[in-house]
């Protein structure tokens, strides 16, 4: 297992945030400096109370010189009140940054046709939260740490700096211990979440797959692979657990054995002229600075440190910023395709022996499948429900990635574009129409901006949407999803989709809610558009308007023209309403062939270009 990105790597990134906000910081620094006074006077004020108070008879002016100091605690209390709202100006900005990047990592993954594991995306954001809460909590541990032990350590030199040769070394030795634990540590915990993660991730596909592992006998070996991560898991545990009481060591030797050299070297230092009161003020600076102070920093960097580090290397390893784009000096065959602001002039779509599944272990929805589109084609897939007709959509559209070959658009794998290239390229409406809250222009022109109000306008009137505009009360008034239909959803995202500058529409059951007579208007629009139109029938007459039909029936597939597919395929005729008693047509057709391969089904459907 790697060892993930070095500390340094994450130095920067947590340092940014109080970089980006110098105010904020400056502000910080001065209450910080405020609220150091205790430390700083503590033993200096101890000292006075013995030597001039107590020791010397006057109990009233110790008990004078104690009152002062509890009025620098309360000088220093109320400094830490201010400092709070500080933090969190700064933490809440660093936590945004991260859940935008979790966000636009999760897109990216999505638009590039790689599959999105959604309990992982739910992981990571709980991560987001628990990095928020570390950071904040690492912040005023180590801002703490600063000001008493630095507040301390002054308040030494001013008071006997011969004390500062017995506290120093070991304060030194016990942090340089704490920070080589701590790396070790981190790595322990990087591997007790990791391990988590595993479990997680091999019960959640052994609960998915439970009927193919009962019908496949394969119970046992899911149980053994499952009994490795939760033995894997409780190793790195163990590993952790036995790293913890370390901790125990290094505050004894950064806060406790200052504390003993001290005690020890109490008689001397009275002998070499120090008076009670500074031995008592150098004991007060170590028992209510230093140990307050490292126990702090080791507990915290201990506890939320770890979380804090493991879970935002986490963060960034599962999605990294966004590489910048190759300057135009750079090699041109390593840069991806620009995105386009019109259509390409040749666009088709070409699927070569591609196989997709479901899973690991899962029947292919399809076994090399070849399929091409010209450009201009308008093509209606058709068969029974769960056959993979939306699956085929979403494999032509990019949002799915195949198992093996190819796929192409206008030449490109949808995988290899950037999110606004394949927007430029392809458009899908699915059967779930999306609709944002906000302006009915805004949702019209989400996908072309730059649209004008007449082209809008003339968008409207070709899908058939001008009578819900009207309803709604124009195209510049405000929406609530929610109390739209589902019709009326699919109308703006079919209008949203005919303003496209995208060259190819894939329509999966993009119109099911509609009544035949708005679905019919709507796709006649479509077929009119320029370009090229994938429709997933959800009514036998999307077919009949196509130019091409493709019929999936789950043991082969046909495809040509109308008629033809009409005389091959029993399927295609009990859709279109036509009985036969004659099952055994002609198998032969212009652009199709079908090879038997064991009980494998290969099929190649080459639309022939459109002539119209």
């Amino acid at each position: 297992m790697s060892a993930g990105p070095p500390n340094e790597a994450l130095l920067p990134l947590l340092v940014a945030p109080l970089r980006a906000r110098p105010g904020r910081l400056l502000r910080l620094v001065l209450w910080s400096l405020v609220e150091a006074v205790p430390a700083l006077l503590a033993g200096h004020v101890v000292a006075l109370a013995v030597d001039r108070g107590f020791a010397a008879g006057h109990p009233l002016r110790g008990l004078a010189w104690l009152a002062l100091m509890g009025l620098g605690v309360f000088a220093g209390t109320w400094a830490t009140r201010q400092a709070y709202p500080l933090l969190a100006e700064v933490v809440e900005p660093f936590r945004d940054d991260l859940v935008r990047q979790v966000a636009q990592g999760s897109l990216r993954q999505a638009v590039s046709g790689r599959s999105v594991d959604a309990s992982g995306v739910s992981r990571l954001t709980l991560q987001v939260e628990m990095v928020r809460e570390a950071y904040a909590g690492v912040l005023m541990v180590v801002r703490g740490f600063l000001l008493t032990v630095g507040g301390a350590l002054i308040g030494m030199v001013f008071l006997a700096p011969l004390v500062l040769l017995l506290v120093a070394p070991p304060l030194l030795a016990g942090l340089a211990l704490f920070l080589v634990l701590l790396r070790r540590m981190a790595t322990a915990q990087r591997d007790v979440i990791v391990a988590d993660e595993r479990v997680a991730e091999t019960v959640g596909a052994a609960c998915a797959a439970v009927r193919d592992i009962a019908a496949c006998g394969a119970e046992s070996g899911v149980r053994d692979h499952l009994a490795e991560r939760i033995d894997a898991q409780a190793a790195a545990s163990r590993r952790l657990a036995a790293l913890m009481p370390a901790r125990v060591l290094c505050l004894v030797v950064a806060g406790w054995l200052p504390l003993l050299l001290l005690l020890v070297a109490a008689p001397g230092l009275r002998a070499g002229g120090l008076s009670t009161g500074a031995v008592l003020g150098a004991v007060t600076y170590v028992m209510s600075g230093l140990q307050p102070a490292v126990r702090s920093l080791i507990q915290g960097l201990g506890g939320s440190g770890l979380r804090l580090a493991v879970a935002l290397r986490r963060i960034r390893a599962a999605y990294p910023p966004p590489s910048p784009q190759p300057g135009p000096k750079e090699d041109s065959a390593r840069t991806l395709p620009q995105p386009r602001t019109t259509a390409p002039t040749a666009y088709d779509v070409a699927l070569t022996a591609v196989t997709f599944a479901y899973g690991v272990g899962a029947d292919p929805v399809f076994r090399d499948l070849d399929l091409t589109l010209p450009e201009g084609g308008h093509l209606a897939v058709v068969g029974p429900s769960g056959i993979g007709k939306s699956t085929l959509a979403g494999l032509i559209s990019g949002t799915l990635e195949p198992e093996s070959g190819q796929i192409r658009l206008g030449g490109h794998p949808p995988g290899a574009l950037p999110p606004e290239a394949l927007s430029a390229r392809r458009v899908l409406v699915p059967q779930e129409a999306y609709v944002f809250s906000g302006s009915l222009m805004d949702n019209l022109r989400y996908l072309r901006p730059d649209a004008c109000e007449d082209e809008v306008v003339a968008a409207v009137e070709a899908v058939g949407a001008a009578p819900l505009v009207t309803r709604l009360g124009g195209i510049g008034t405000l929406i609530d999803p929610a109390t739209l239909s589902s019709g009326e959803r699919q109308q703006i995202a079919l209008v949203r989709a005919y303003l496209s500058p995208a060259p190819l529409v894939v329509l999966d059951e993009a119109t099911c809610h509609l009544d035949p007579a708005a679905e019919a208007r709507a796709e006649e629009a479509f077929t009119r558009r320029p370009g090229s139109l994938v429709v997933v029938a959800h009514r036998i007459s999307s077919a009949l308007r196509a130019r091409h039909v493709l019929v999936l029936d789950g043991s082969r597939v046909v495809s040509g023209a109308h008629q033809e597919v009409l005389e091959r395929s029993p399927l295609y005729r009990d859709l279109v309403g036509y009985w036969s008693d004659d099952d055994e047509l002609s198998e032969t057709g212009a652009g199709n062939e079908e090879v038997p391969v064991g009980n494998d089904v290969v099929v190649r459907a080459n639309l022939p270009r459109s002539r119209s």
